[in-house]
């Protein structure tokens, strides 16, 4: 399907048997598109980082929440968190069982820790006055702590979640109030976890936290507590510049070092528990694009605007983070172009920082050209909103048979006023 600059889905079948223009006039703009073989083939990269016994992939959902993901998510191998009680309802809706969930969550109120004592295996805590809580609501349940590394690794401030900056994690030396607490409210303290950042593309960190880790759990266990969980957290990064050929996180490199690490550990310790590592990105990221149509360009000066209909209600992580998504351009009749000039894509908000890529090196953009903006799989339509009053779009699903179906309808008007009371 090779068109104006398409080398990229083009290499990995994304479409299979479809095409992103036709998929827009059957399902509407803007449009997310998932692949189902793509979606397969990440999670194998990170079930096959260890065949150590116990070792589980936890994908965190809230990266994306849509149940026909998650069911193909479930079926290669992965257990799931949940950071909300809405995650933890739709995980149930995909057929994550009770024994599969973990509730993850931070500043949560009494009510929803005691809901996610009642439905999940175990709850993580990441402070003492949220354990403090947590023995108040739900004495006697499963709880795992959340302790903060020292280390933090990220491609934004606002993605570190490790370290002395962050809000995250409880700091090792408050582990005698901890163990307090969890005798206090008779808690069953079964696991600990940490969480140092998102999208790091080295290895050394997280290897470096997991140490530190370890660390800790050994010293609980000598204290008595029987840990079942030990969760090192996700974070793994993937190229989101991919015409610019960045290279893969050498995950190979990274499986040998955390399997020999677990492996020598748990020789060392006897520990028959399981392991977690939490990703969410990795695993969703690489599977989804939004398509959306141009309907404006025009210069301001010397600078030139491509208007689409993928707004920051649509797609957030650019206005967020400043972060970079590669595009793509289809058009009819179009063929392959080499040509390129300095453009900036936009959206229809009323805002300035309405920007998907700022003065970006691309083929000339048209009007009516339809764009996909890659690698929107994780933090897009979980992250939509309906800001301007603008409505959120449909996502498809290509099936392993290459074929489109609809897996979640476009909203509508009424949707927007549904939730209203009107007099």
């Amino acid at each position: 399907m090779a068109n104006v600059r398409s080398t990229y889905t083009d290499s990995v079948q994304f479409y299979g048997q479809e095409d992103p223009r036709e998929l827009v006039a059957r399902f509407g703009s803007p449009l997310y598109v998932y692949n189902e073989n793509v979606l397969r083939s990440c999670c194998r990269d990170l079930t096959s980082l260890s065949d150590l016994p116990g070792f589980q992939v936890n994908y965190s959902a809230k990266a994306n929440t849509n149940p026909s993901l998650l069911r193909i998510i479930r079926s290669e191998g992965c257990v799931v968190d949940a950071m909300s009680p809405g995650e933890l309802y739709v995980n149930q809706l995909a057929g994550f069982p009770k024994g599969e969930i973990t509730y993850v969550c931070n500043n949560v109120s009494a009510e929803e820790l005691k809901n996610a004592a009642e439905h999940c295996d175990v709850v993580s805590v990441d402070s003492l006055a949220q354990l403090e809580l947590l023995g108040q609501a739900a004495p006697g349940s499963r709880v795992m702590v959340r302790f903060n590394p020292g280390i933090g690794a990220g491609h934004s401030d606002k993605v570190v979640t490790g370290g002395k900056k962050t809000k995250f994690g409880v700091d090792p030396d408050m582990l005698p109030q901890v163990q307090d607490i969890v005798a206090r409210h008779q808690l069953c303290l079964v696991g600990v976890n940490q969480h140092i950042g998102s999208l790091f593309m080295e290895a050394g960190p997280y290897l470096e936290a997991m140490e530190v880790l370890l660390s800790m759990a050994e010293k609980l266990m000598a204290l008595g507590y029987p840990l079942e969980i030990i969760d090192f957290g996700g974070g793994f990064g993937m190229p989101y510049h991919k015409y610019e050929g960045q290279p893969r996180m050498d995950m190979q490199a990274l499986g040998k070092a955390l399997h020999g690490c677990l492996a020598a550990w748990v020789e060392k310790t006897g520990y028959k528990g399981r392991f977690f590592i939490e990703p969410g990105r990795y695993v969703v990221a690489e599977c989804g694009v939004v398509l959306g149509t141009v309907h404006a360009v025009k210069n301001n000066g010397p600078h030139r605007y491509a208007g689409t209909d993928i707004g920051f209600t649509v797609l957030a992580r650019p206005m967020l983070y400043d972060a970079f998504h590669d595009v793509e351009i289809y058009r009819d009749g179009g063929q392959p172009d080499d040509r390129l000039m300095e453009q900036t894509l936009v959206g229809n908000i009323c805002e300035s920082g309405d920007i998907l890529a700022k003065d970006r090196a691309l083929p000339p953009i048209e009007q009516g050209d339809v764009i996909a903006m890659l690698d929107a799989g994780a933090y897009g339509w979980v992250m939509a909103s309906t800001y301007n009053h603008r409505l959120r779009p449909a996502e498809v699903l290509i099936g392993a048979d290459g074929k489109a179906r609809l897996i979640r309808r476009r909203e509508t008007l009424e949707d927007l006023t549904a939730a209203l009371i009107l007099d």
